[in-house]
């Protein structure tokens, strides 16, 4: 017989010390797939997610209902056979707000975005409840309606990257030269590390600049050929690729290294915290960098947990 709700409550203050886990994996074992258990202690039961984790696996969802300061209630639902945790890339894709949380934890949802979010926390040193609390608390905030990237037509999108993204890019990366080379000159003296981002800079703009024309000439080309062949409103026409995962591959590694050396910067900027002794360009190139940063995130996403897996996903039919 299917438990109610009320019937699967388990107050773990009622039980012995040493009774506490025990008991609890037990009622968890007894679940079935897609039934949950509530538990309601005196102290936050952390520990017990990390322990169900590393003794039953990644099998349940942990939803905090009360947190304090008398009560903390649990929900502990096990999860079906077959429905795995969704990875960064599709939750940002989902919902574009939840990547506001992974900014304020500092994990990477467009190059890293394959991992899931336990993966991410834990390489990171992460405490994956918080994250995990806040990416539900995200679902409850009414902010403006998120674009509908994920609703467009690929050729519409690969567009949109190349209008949007890349010109701000060539638009900005002349500017970017011009003051890192500029508080360089300046301000090098007193704030070695100035002579790296410099030189990170320059290197971000080489790959950047052959990076684009690579995506503008060969890739979005051949993705828009794929949609022009779905649509069947011309007779087919083979690409220059045996398969859209080769120039895929290579954009990916390339995105990954771009991303390596704007997260460098960012280190070596101590998240763009400016010196006392900085003068306005020191200042404007600060933000302009982590404006660049910001608009790199989202570059990024909507090709490698977007345009990239929807291209694969045609080409396959």
């Amino acid at each position: 017989m299917e438990m109610t709700t009320a019937e699967n409550i388990l107050n773990v203050t009622l039980l012995e010390p040493k009774l506490k886990h025990p008991t609890i994996f037990a009622r968890f074992d007894e679940l079935a797939e897609g039934e949950s258990l509530t538990i309601h202690n005196d102290h936050d039961p952390k520990p017990l997610y990390y322990q169900l984790l590393g003794e039953r696996g990644n099998v349940f969802t942990w939803e905090y209902q009360e947190e304090g300061p008398e009560w903390w209630i649990v929900k502990i639902a096990k999860r079906k056979t077959g429905e795995d945790d969704e990875t960064i890339g599709e939750i940002a894709t989902k919902d574009l707000r939840k990547v506001e949380v992974f900014k304020k934890f500092g994990l990477d949802f467009c190059c890293g975005g394959k991992k899931t979010v336990k993966e991410a926390c834990a390489e990171k040193g992460i405490d994956v409840t918080k994250v995990e609390q806040a990416l539900q608390a995200a679902d409850t905030n009414y902010t403006a309606r998120p674009v509908p990237y994920n609703d467009w037509t690929l050729d519409f999108l690969a567009d949109y990257i190349v209008q949007t993204h890349h010109n701000y890019v060539r638009k900005t990366l002349p500017d970017l030269l011009t003051y890192a080379e500029k508080v360089k000159t300046v301000h090098s003296p007193q704030h070695p590390e100035l002579v790296e981002i410099n030189e990170l800079i320059g290197a971000v703009n080489v790959e950047m600049t052959t990076h684009m024309v690579k995506e503008e000439k060969v890739l979005f080309p051949y993705i828009k050929l794929l949609v022009t062949n779905e649509n069947g409103s011309q007779p087919k026409a083979e690409g220059p690729f045996s398969s859209v995962q080769e120039p895929i591959n290579l954009m990916e590694m390339e995105h990954e290294l771009v991303g390596n050396n704007m997260g460098e910067i960012r280190k070596l900027t101590k998240d763009y915290s400016l010196p006392a002794d900085a003068c306005a360009s020191y200042s404007l190139l600060y933000k302009m960098l982590q404006e660049f940063e910001e608009d790199l995130h989202l570059h990024i996403h909507l090709e490698n947990n977007i345009l990239f897996p929807k291209a694969l996903q045609l080409e396959k039919k």
